[in-house]
């Protein structure tokens, strides 16, 4: 039965009435009433709902992520600076091995914990950037640069990423060897390359090199660079460039520097390490009063300043430079009876050091010695440095012989010579008239695995050839010609010393070995001196006969070169020829021994045919020879 258009709608409007009537829209407070009769039953299921979340995790976390979001990362950038590692990576074996290593330094066998760190490096126990940074620091204690340079090199090639330390040490190892260019060049690598920012110990070692290489309007140009990065005033760095400007005798600089650093530290500055270089800059001014009241507010007993081992020594050195040794004498006592390790520090080796400087400046070198003798009593010990400093200063005053037993004495505490103390031995030797001596303190130099400069061989030679050592000055020169880069007035002083003896045969070898030596050039300067030494002789042809000789010798050696070259390349194509076939290549020289060997295989076999004829006499002679090697077949053997 079908319903009419306005029975339907009124059939809907009944239908829909009934419905509401029996379910009322409910209410958002009757739907929560509903679901949880208190609050905290509510809370008490979110609670049960989050711990369910913990154990079994919703089943959309498990599902695969879409294709689009599963896309490979990109791979890292190797020219992208490598993070060094945190000091955390320090343990189990690792730690053992590092442990291991400093047992090698603090026993001085530097040589065996190089190596140990070299070979550690591709092993299962990989060494870590602290343990490197230990060996290079001993390193450079001993001044071994060229080996700190070498270690530094291999682990960077091994992918060891280097740390703010690693390039503090490299950074002082190239000041210390006077290459200010080439530390600021890696000061900027550091800036730009590096994943972190320079320390302030890298300004401090940067400045200070600088300032003891004269270069003191850089530093201060360096200076500023620090503190417009954010960091703080050290007076540190303030101190050496106080003292850049004391030994340019510029006051106005000292006092320009300290009141900036005041200005900037609040209006007073507590650290006393900047004291010493005002007391320098009053001193400079001639106000020796106003620096006596610096001392006193340094250094007084209600003074207030934070005085360390540096402070005192700058205050000491202060006083012993400007004729105020006594005041210097009683703060050196005062700081003697206040160390007190590891509470107070007040003396260190640069304590002893301004005292032996200040004693010899007063002529009384014995008690410099004693004083240097007695720093062990507080736990210091001397280094090369101070060696050299006092062996210098006894040589200056005409102790050659107590300097001599200063160097014999620094292999009890274990303290190895470097160069200058060789030189400064040496250089006296030959002012007191004692060649030999000063030969074999070359000689000992050259066995310590040292590198003497080319100065310092001039040096010897000069001082052989003046008392007429002049075989044992040529000894030296074979000895150190290739070791050594020397340049034409070297070999022409040695020539004419030479010349001057009657050893012209001798000349002209020392001509011979420059011409063969590939590295080495006989310049034209040379070259016309040696032509007027033998002309006097009148020997000048014997060097255009040497020069021609050695010029036919090159001319045979390259000539026996090319030959075994060309041998070596025609072997190396006959054996590729035997091991595969000839048609791959195609050379001609192959397809005419492959013709050859047709046309005797050919001719074989018509004298074989021949053969069986009977027709024998018609064999070439030849043939007999050269074509079945000499031998004609039989019937009897032909028919088997």
């Amino acid at each position: 039965m079908a319903l009419s258009k306005p029975t339907f709608f009124t059939h809907l409007k009944t239908l829909t009435k009934l419905h509401h009537q029996h379910h009322p829209p409910p209410s958002f407070i009757s739907l929560r009433l509903l679901s949880f009769a208190t609050p905290e039953e509510a809370a008490a299921e979110r609670r049960r709902r989050k711990r369910r979340l913990r154990i079994e995790p919703p089943l959309n976390s498990l599902r695969h992520q879409p294709q689009q979001q599963q896309q490979p990362r990109s791979p890292p950038n190797p020219n992208a600076p490598k993070i060094p590692e945190n000091v955390s990576v320090l343990t189990g074996n690792r730690l053992n091995l590092h442990n291991r290593i400093l047992t090698l330094i603090r026993q001085n066998d530097l040589d065996e914990a190089a190596l140990l760190t070299r070979h550690s490096i591709y092993s299962n126990c990989r060494p870590t950037i602290f343990t490197c940074n230990s060996v290079m620091a001993a390193l450079l204690r001993q001044s071994r640069y060229s080996e700190l340079l070498s270690l530094h090199r291999f682990i960077t090639q091994a992918g060891v990423a280097a740390n703010i330390v690693t390039h503090n040490l490299l950074i002082n190892a190239y000041i210390d060897c006077r290459k200010t260019d080439t530390a600021l060049e890696h000061y900027k690598q550091l800036i730009n390359d590096a994943p972190f920012n320079p320390s302030p110990t890298t300004y401090r070692i940067l400045i200070k090199g600088l300032v003891d290489n004269g270069k003191v309007e850089r530093a201060m140009e360096l200076k500023d660079e620090m503190l417009s990065k954010g960091f703080t005033a050290d007076p540190v760095v303030y101190n050496y460039l106080m003292l850049g400007h004391v030994k340019n005798s510029n006051a106005d600089g000292v006092f320009a520097l300290y009141d900036e650093l005041k200005e900037k530290l609040g209006g007073s500055v507590e650290d006393g390490v900047v004291y010493g270089c005002l007391m320098k800059g009053y001193f400079l001014r001639g106000m020796e009063k106003e620096a006596m009241d610096c001392y006193e507010e340094a250094v007084g007993d209600d003074s207030k300043i934070r005085m360390t081992a540096v402070a005192f020594n700058s205050v000491l050195d202060a006083l012993s430079k400007n004729g105020k040794f006594d005041e210097a004498l009683k703060l050196f006592d005062r700081m003697m009876a206040e160390h007190n390790p590891p509470r107070k520090l007040t003396v260190n080796l640069g304590s002893f050091n301004v005292m032996v400087d200040g004693y010899c400046a007063e002529g009384r070198f014995q008690t410099a010695i004693e004083v240097f003798h007695n720093m062990g009593e507080k736990r210091c010990r001397p280094d090369t440095l101070s060696y050299n400093n006092l062996i210098d200063q006894l040589c200056n005053n005409g102790m050659l012989a107590e300097a001599e037993e200063l160097y014999k004495g620094m292999s009890e505490k274990e303290v190895s010579p470097d160069e200058f103390t060789f030189v400064l031995l040496m250089d006296h030797c030959f002012k007191e008239n004692r060649p030999d001596d000063a030969a074999g303190y070359f000689g000992t130099m050259v066995d310590s695995k040292l590198r003497p400069n080319l100065g310092v061989y001039n040096k010897l030679i000069e001082g052989l050839v003046k008392v007429g050592k002049v075989e044992e000055a040529k000894s030296f020169y074979d000895l150190m010609v290739g070791k050594l880069k020397m340049d034409d007035a070297s070999y022409e002083y040695m020539m004419k010393a030479l010349f001057e003896v009657g050893k012209a045969d001798v000349v002209l070898e020392m001509v011979g070995g420059l011409l063969r030596e590939d590295g080495i050039e006989f310049s034209a300067e040379l070259q016309e001196f040696v032509k007027g030494e033998l002309s006097k002789e009148g020997r000048e042809e014997d060097l255009v006969k040497l020069m021609e000789e050695v010029e036919r010798e090159k001319a045979e050696a390259a000539a026996k070169e090319a030959e075994a070259a060309e041998k070596a390349k025609a072997s190396a194509r006959a054996a590729v020829s035997s091991l595969l076939p000839s048609k791959l290549f195609g050379t001609k020289e192959s397809e005419e021994n492959s013709a050859a060997a047709t046309g005797n295989a050919d001719e074989a076999t018509s004298v074989n045919e021949e053969v069986k004829l009977g027709k024998e006499e018609s064999v070439p002679e030849t043939l007999l020879e050269t074509g079945t090697g000499g031998v004609i077949p039989d019937e009897e053997a032909m028919k088997g």
